[in-house]
């Protein structure tokens, strides 16, 4: 293809997708190409260690056209509504298209996310205690009810609902690897302390929570401002560059992906209160053993211009492209076995370095499967941190020492690093049906998690 105007990655039928026309099945096996629409209906049905099981349906639709460009969908729909044992509802819509506007790649996607439990363990990773022997129920040898109620997890908790919209381009420069990105987006976030009544719903006296969480007393520490603790807009102008070598977006075997955006969110475009913020994204697929052996590895930096960056978007990770947005540093999607939300501050690294590897492959009811297995390792730093600086009442003894328990600002962050591994079920390359566990170093960053997911992870 030439150097300019014939489409993003994908829009017609590059030398990389070439290569990946090889079969899942070895020399001589073929692939059954899928034409036309596809529907993929299934029930969610899944676990994730920070928010509990999983319940609800999603729908994945692939066009895939007359089939030349099999594997690659020439446009796809994604659609969830789904909900979580912890609390949490979310519903998802997404439209990625390759052929919609000549020579640009779009993808737009709206999001709803009702947390009525979200972690909240504070800012700068290591620099905010987790008391992690009294998160749970414990027992004393003069404690008769062996329940220690302000001690529940509900203190480390906080409700959010989050609302989100965002339309992202993506446009050819060079060779059809080297492409300019443009966003738009927008969100709405309201923060504020979980709904007692809700939580306590169903539970003997003696174990309702009754007193503040730490969301509450970092609004009397003066931590969050009072201006910004109730939430707010965001309306928000993102570009960027993006160079891309992947032999296939959903299951690489080979290639570099690297991204590099700037996302501008000044007051004059509604932002009740402006940022600056940058992130980086350096992705590297090395094929060991054919395409089968595969070692993977993401490096990611998150960084804010100046120090202002309003609280409630740190639990946010946003990227470009047809993925909606995650949550912040720890979890599934950024770093697994560390506790959600655990790692946030004004700038953070994270990286994620695994090995892939697709073992068997087999048709099943006129469709492509593989399985694989994947081992890895995940961990992140805070190298800029949020100011943590006490600014509640110097005259209340008290709230001063509480906040001496859980706040300590002469202390560098150190590592969160966790390890595990997995098994991936692929169906028709595209959908990616995935079982992890993991299991962090420090006993602070969380006591191991087991995720039910979709996708690679990058």
């Amino acid at each position: 293809m030439s150097a300019m105007g014939n489409g993003t990655r994908n829009d017609s039928i590059s030398s990389a997708d070439k290569k990946e026309k090889k079969s899942l099945f070895g020399k001589g096996g073929k692939d059954i190409v899928k034409k036309g629409i596809s529907f993929g209906p299934l029930p969610v049905v899944a676990y994730d260690a920070d928010r509990g099981f999983q319940y609800g349906a999603l729908l994945n639709i692939y066009d895939f056209g007359d089939g030349s460009h099999y594997p690659h969908p020439r446009q796809q729909w994604y659609i969830e509504a789904s909900a979580y044992t912890k609390g949490t509802q979310q519903y998802f819509l997404s439209y990625d298209t390759k052929h919609l506007i000549p020579s640009v790649r779009m993808s737009v996607a709206a999001t709803c996310i009702y947390d009525k439990a979200m972690d909240f363990y504070g800012y700068n990773g290591y620099q905010s205690y987790v008391d992690v022997d009294n998160l749970r129920y414990w027992k004393k040898a003069d404690d008769k009810t062996g329940i220690r109620p302000e001690y529940m997890t509900a203190f480390y908790r906080v409700e959010r609902l989050h609302v989100s919209a965002k339309a992202d381009f993506v446009g050819n420069i060079w060779n059809n690897k080297l492409f300019w990105q443009g966003s738009y987006y927008f969100s709405w976030t309201r923060m504020r302390s979980i709904n007692r009544a809700s939580i306590n719903k169903g539970k003997d006296s003696v174990e309702m929570f009754s007193g503040q969480t730490l969301f509450d007393k970092y609004k009397d520490w003066g931590i969050i401002r009072e201006d910004e603790g109730d939430g707010g807009f965001v309306s928000a102008l993102r570009v960027g560059l993006m160079y891309d070598s992947r032999d296939f977006e959903a299951a690489p075997s080979r290639g570099i992906w690297a991204e590099a955006n700037m996302t501008a969110a000044p007051r004059i475009l509604g932002t009740t209160h402006p940022f600056y913020r940058y992130m980086a994204i350096f992705r590297h697929y090395v094929p060991i053993v054919d395409e089968r052996l595969v070692f993977a590895y993401r490096l990611n930096y998150i960084g804010t211009i100046g120090s202002s960056l309003p609280y409630y978007l740190m639990p946010l990770y946003s990227t470009i492209g047809k993925d909606y947005d995650r949550d912040g540093i720890g979890g599934y999607r950024t770093v697994r076995g560390v506790s959600r939300d655990r790692v946030m501050g004004l700038d953070v690294g994270f990286f994620n370095a695994e090995l892939r590897w697709r073992f068997i492959s087999f048709p099943l009811w006129r469709q492509n499967v593989a399985l694989a297995v994947n081992a890895f390792c995940d961990g992140a730093i805070v190298t800029r941190g949020y100011d943590m600086s006490y600014r509640g009442d110097e005259g209340n003894v008290q709230m001063k020492k509480e906040y001496e328990k859980y706040v300590n600002t002469a202390k560098p962050d150190g590592l969160h690093a966790a390890a595990g591994g997995g098994l991936r079920v692929i169906i028709n390359r595209n959908f990616i049906v995935a079982f992890e566990y993991a299991y962090p170093f420090n006993r602070q960053d969380g006591n191991g998690s087991f995720y039910i997911n979709t996708g690679y992870l990058f």
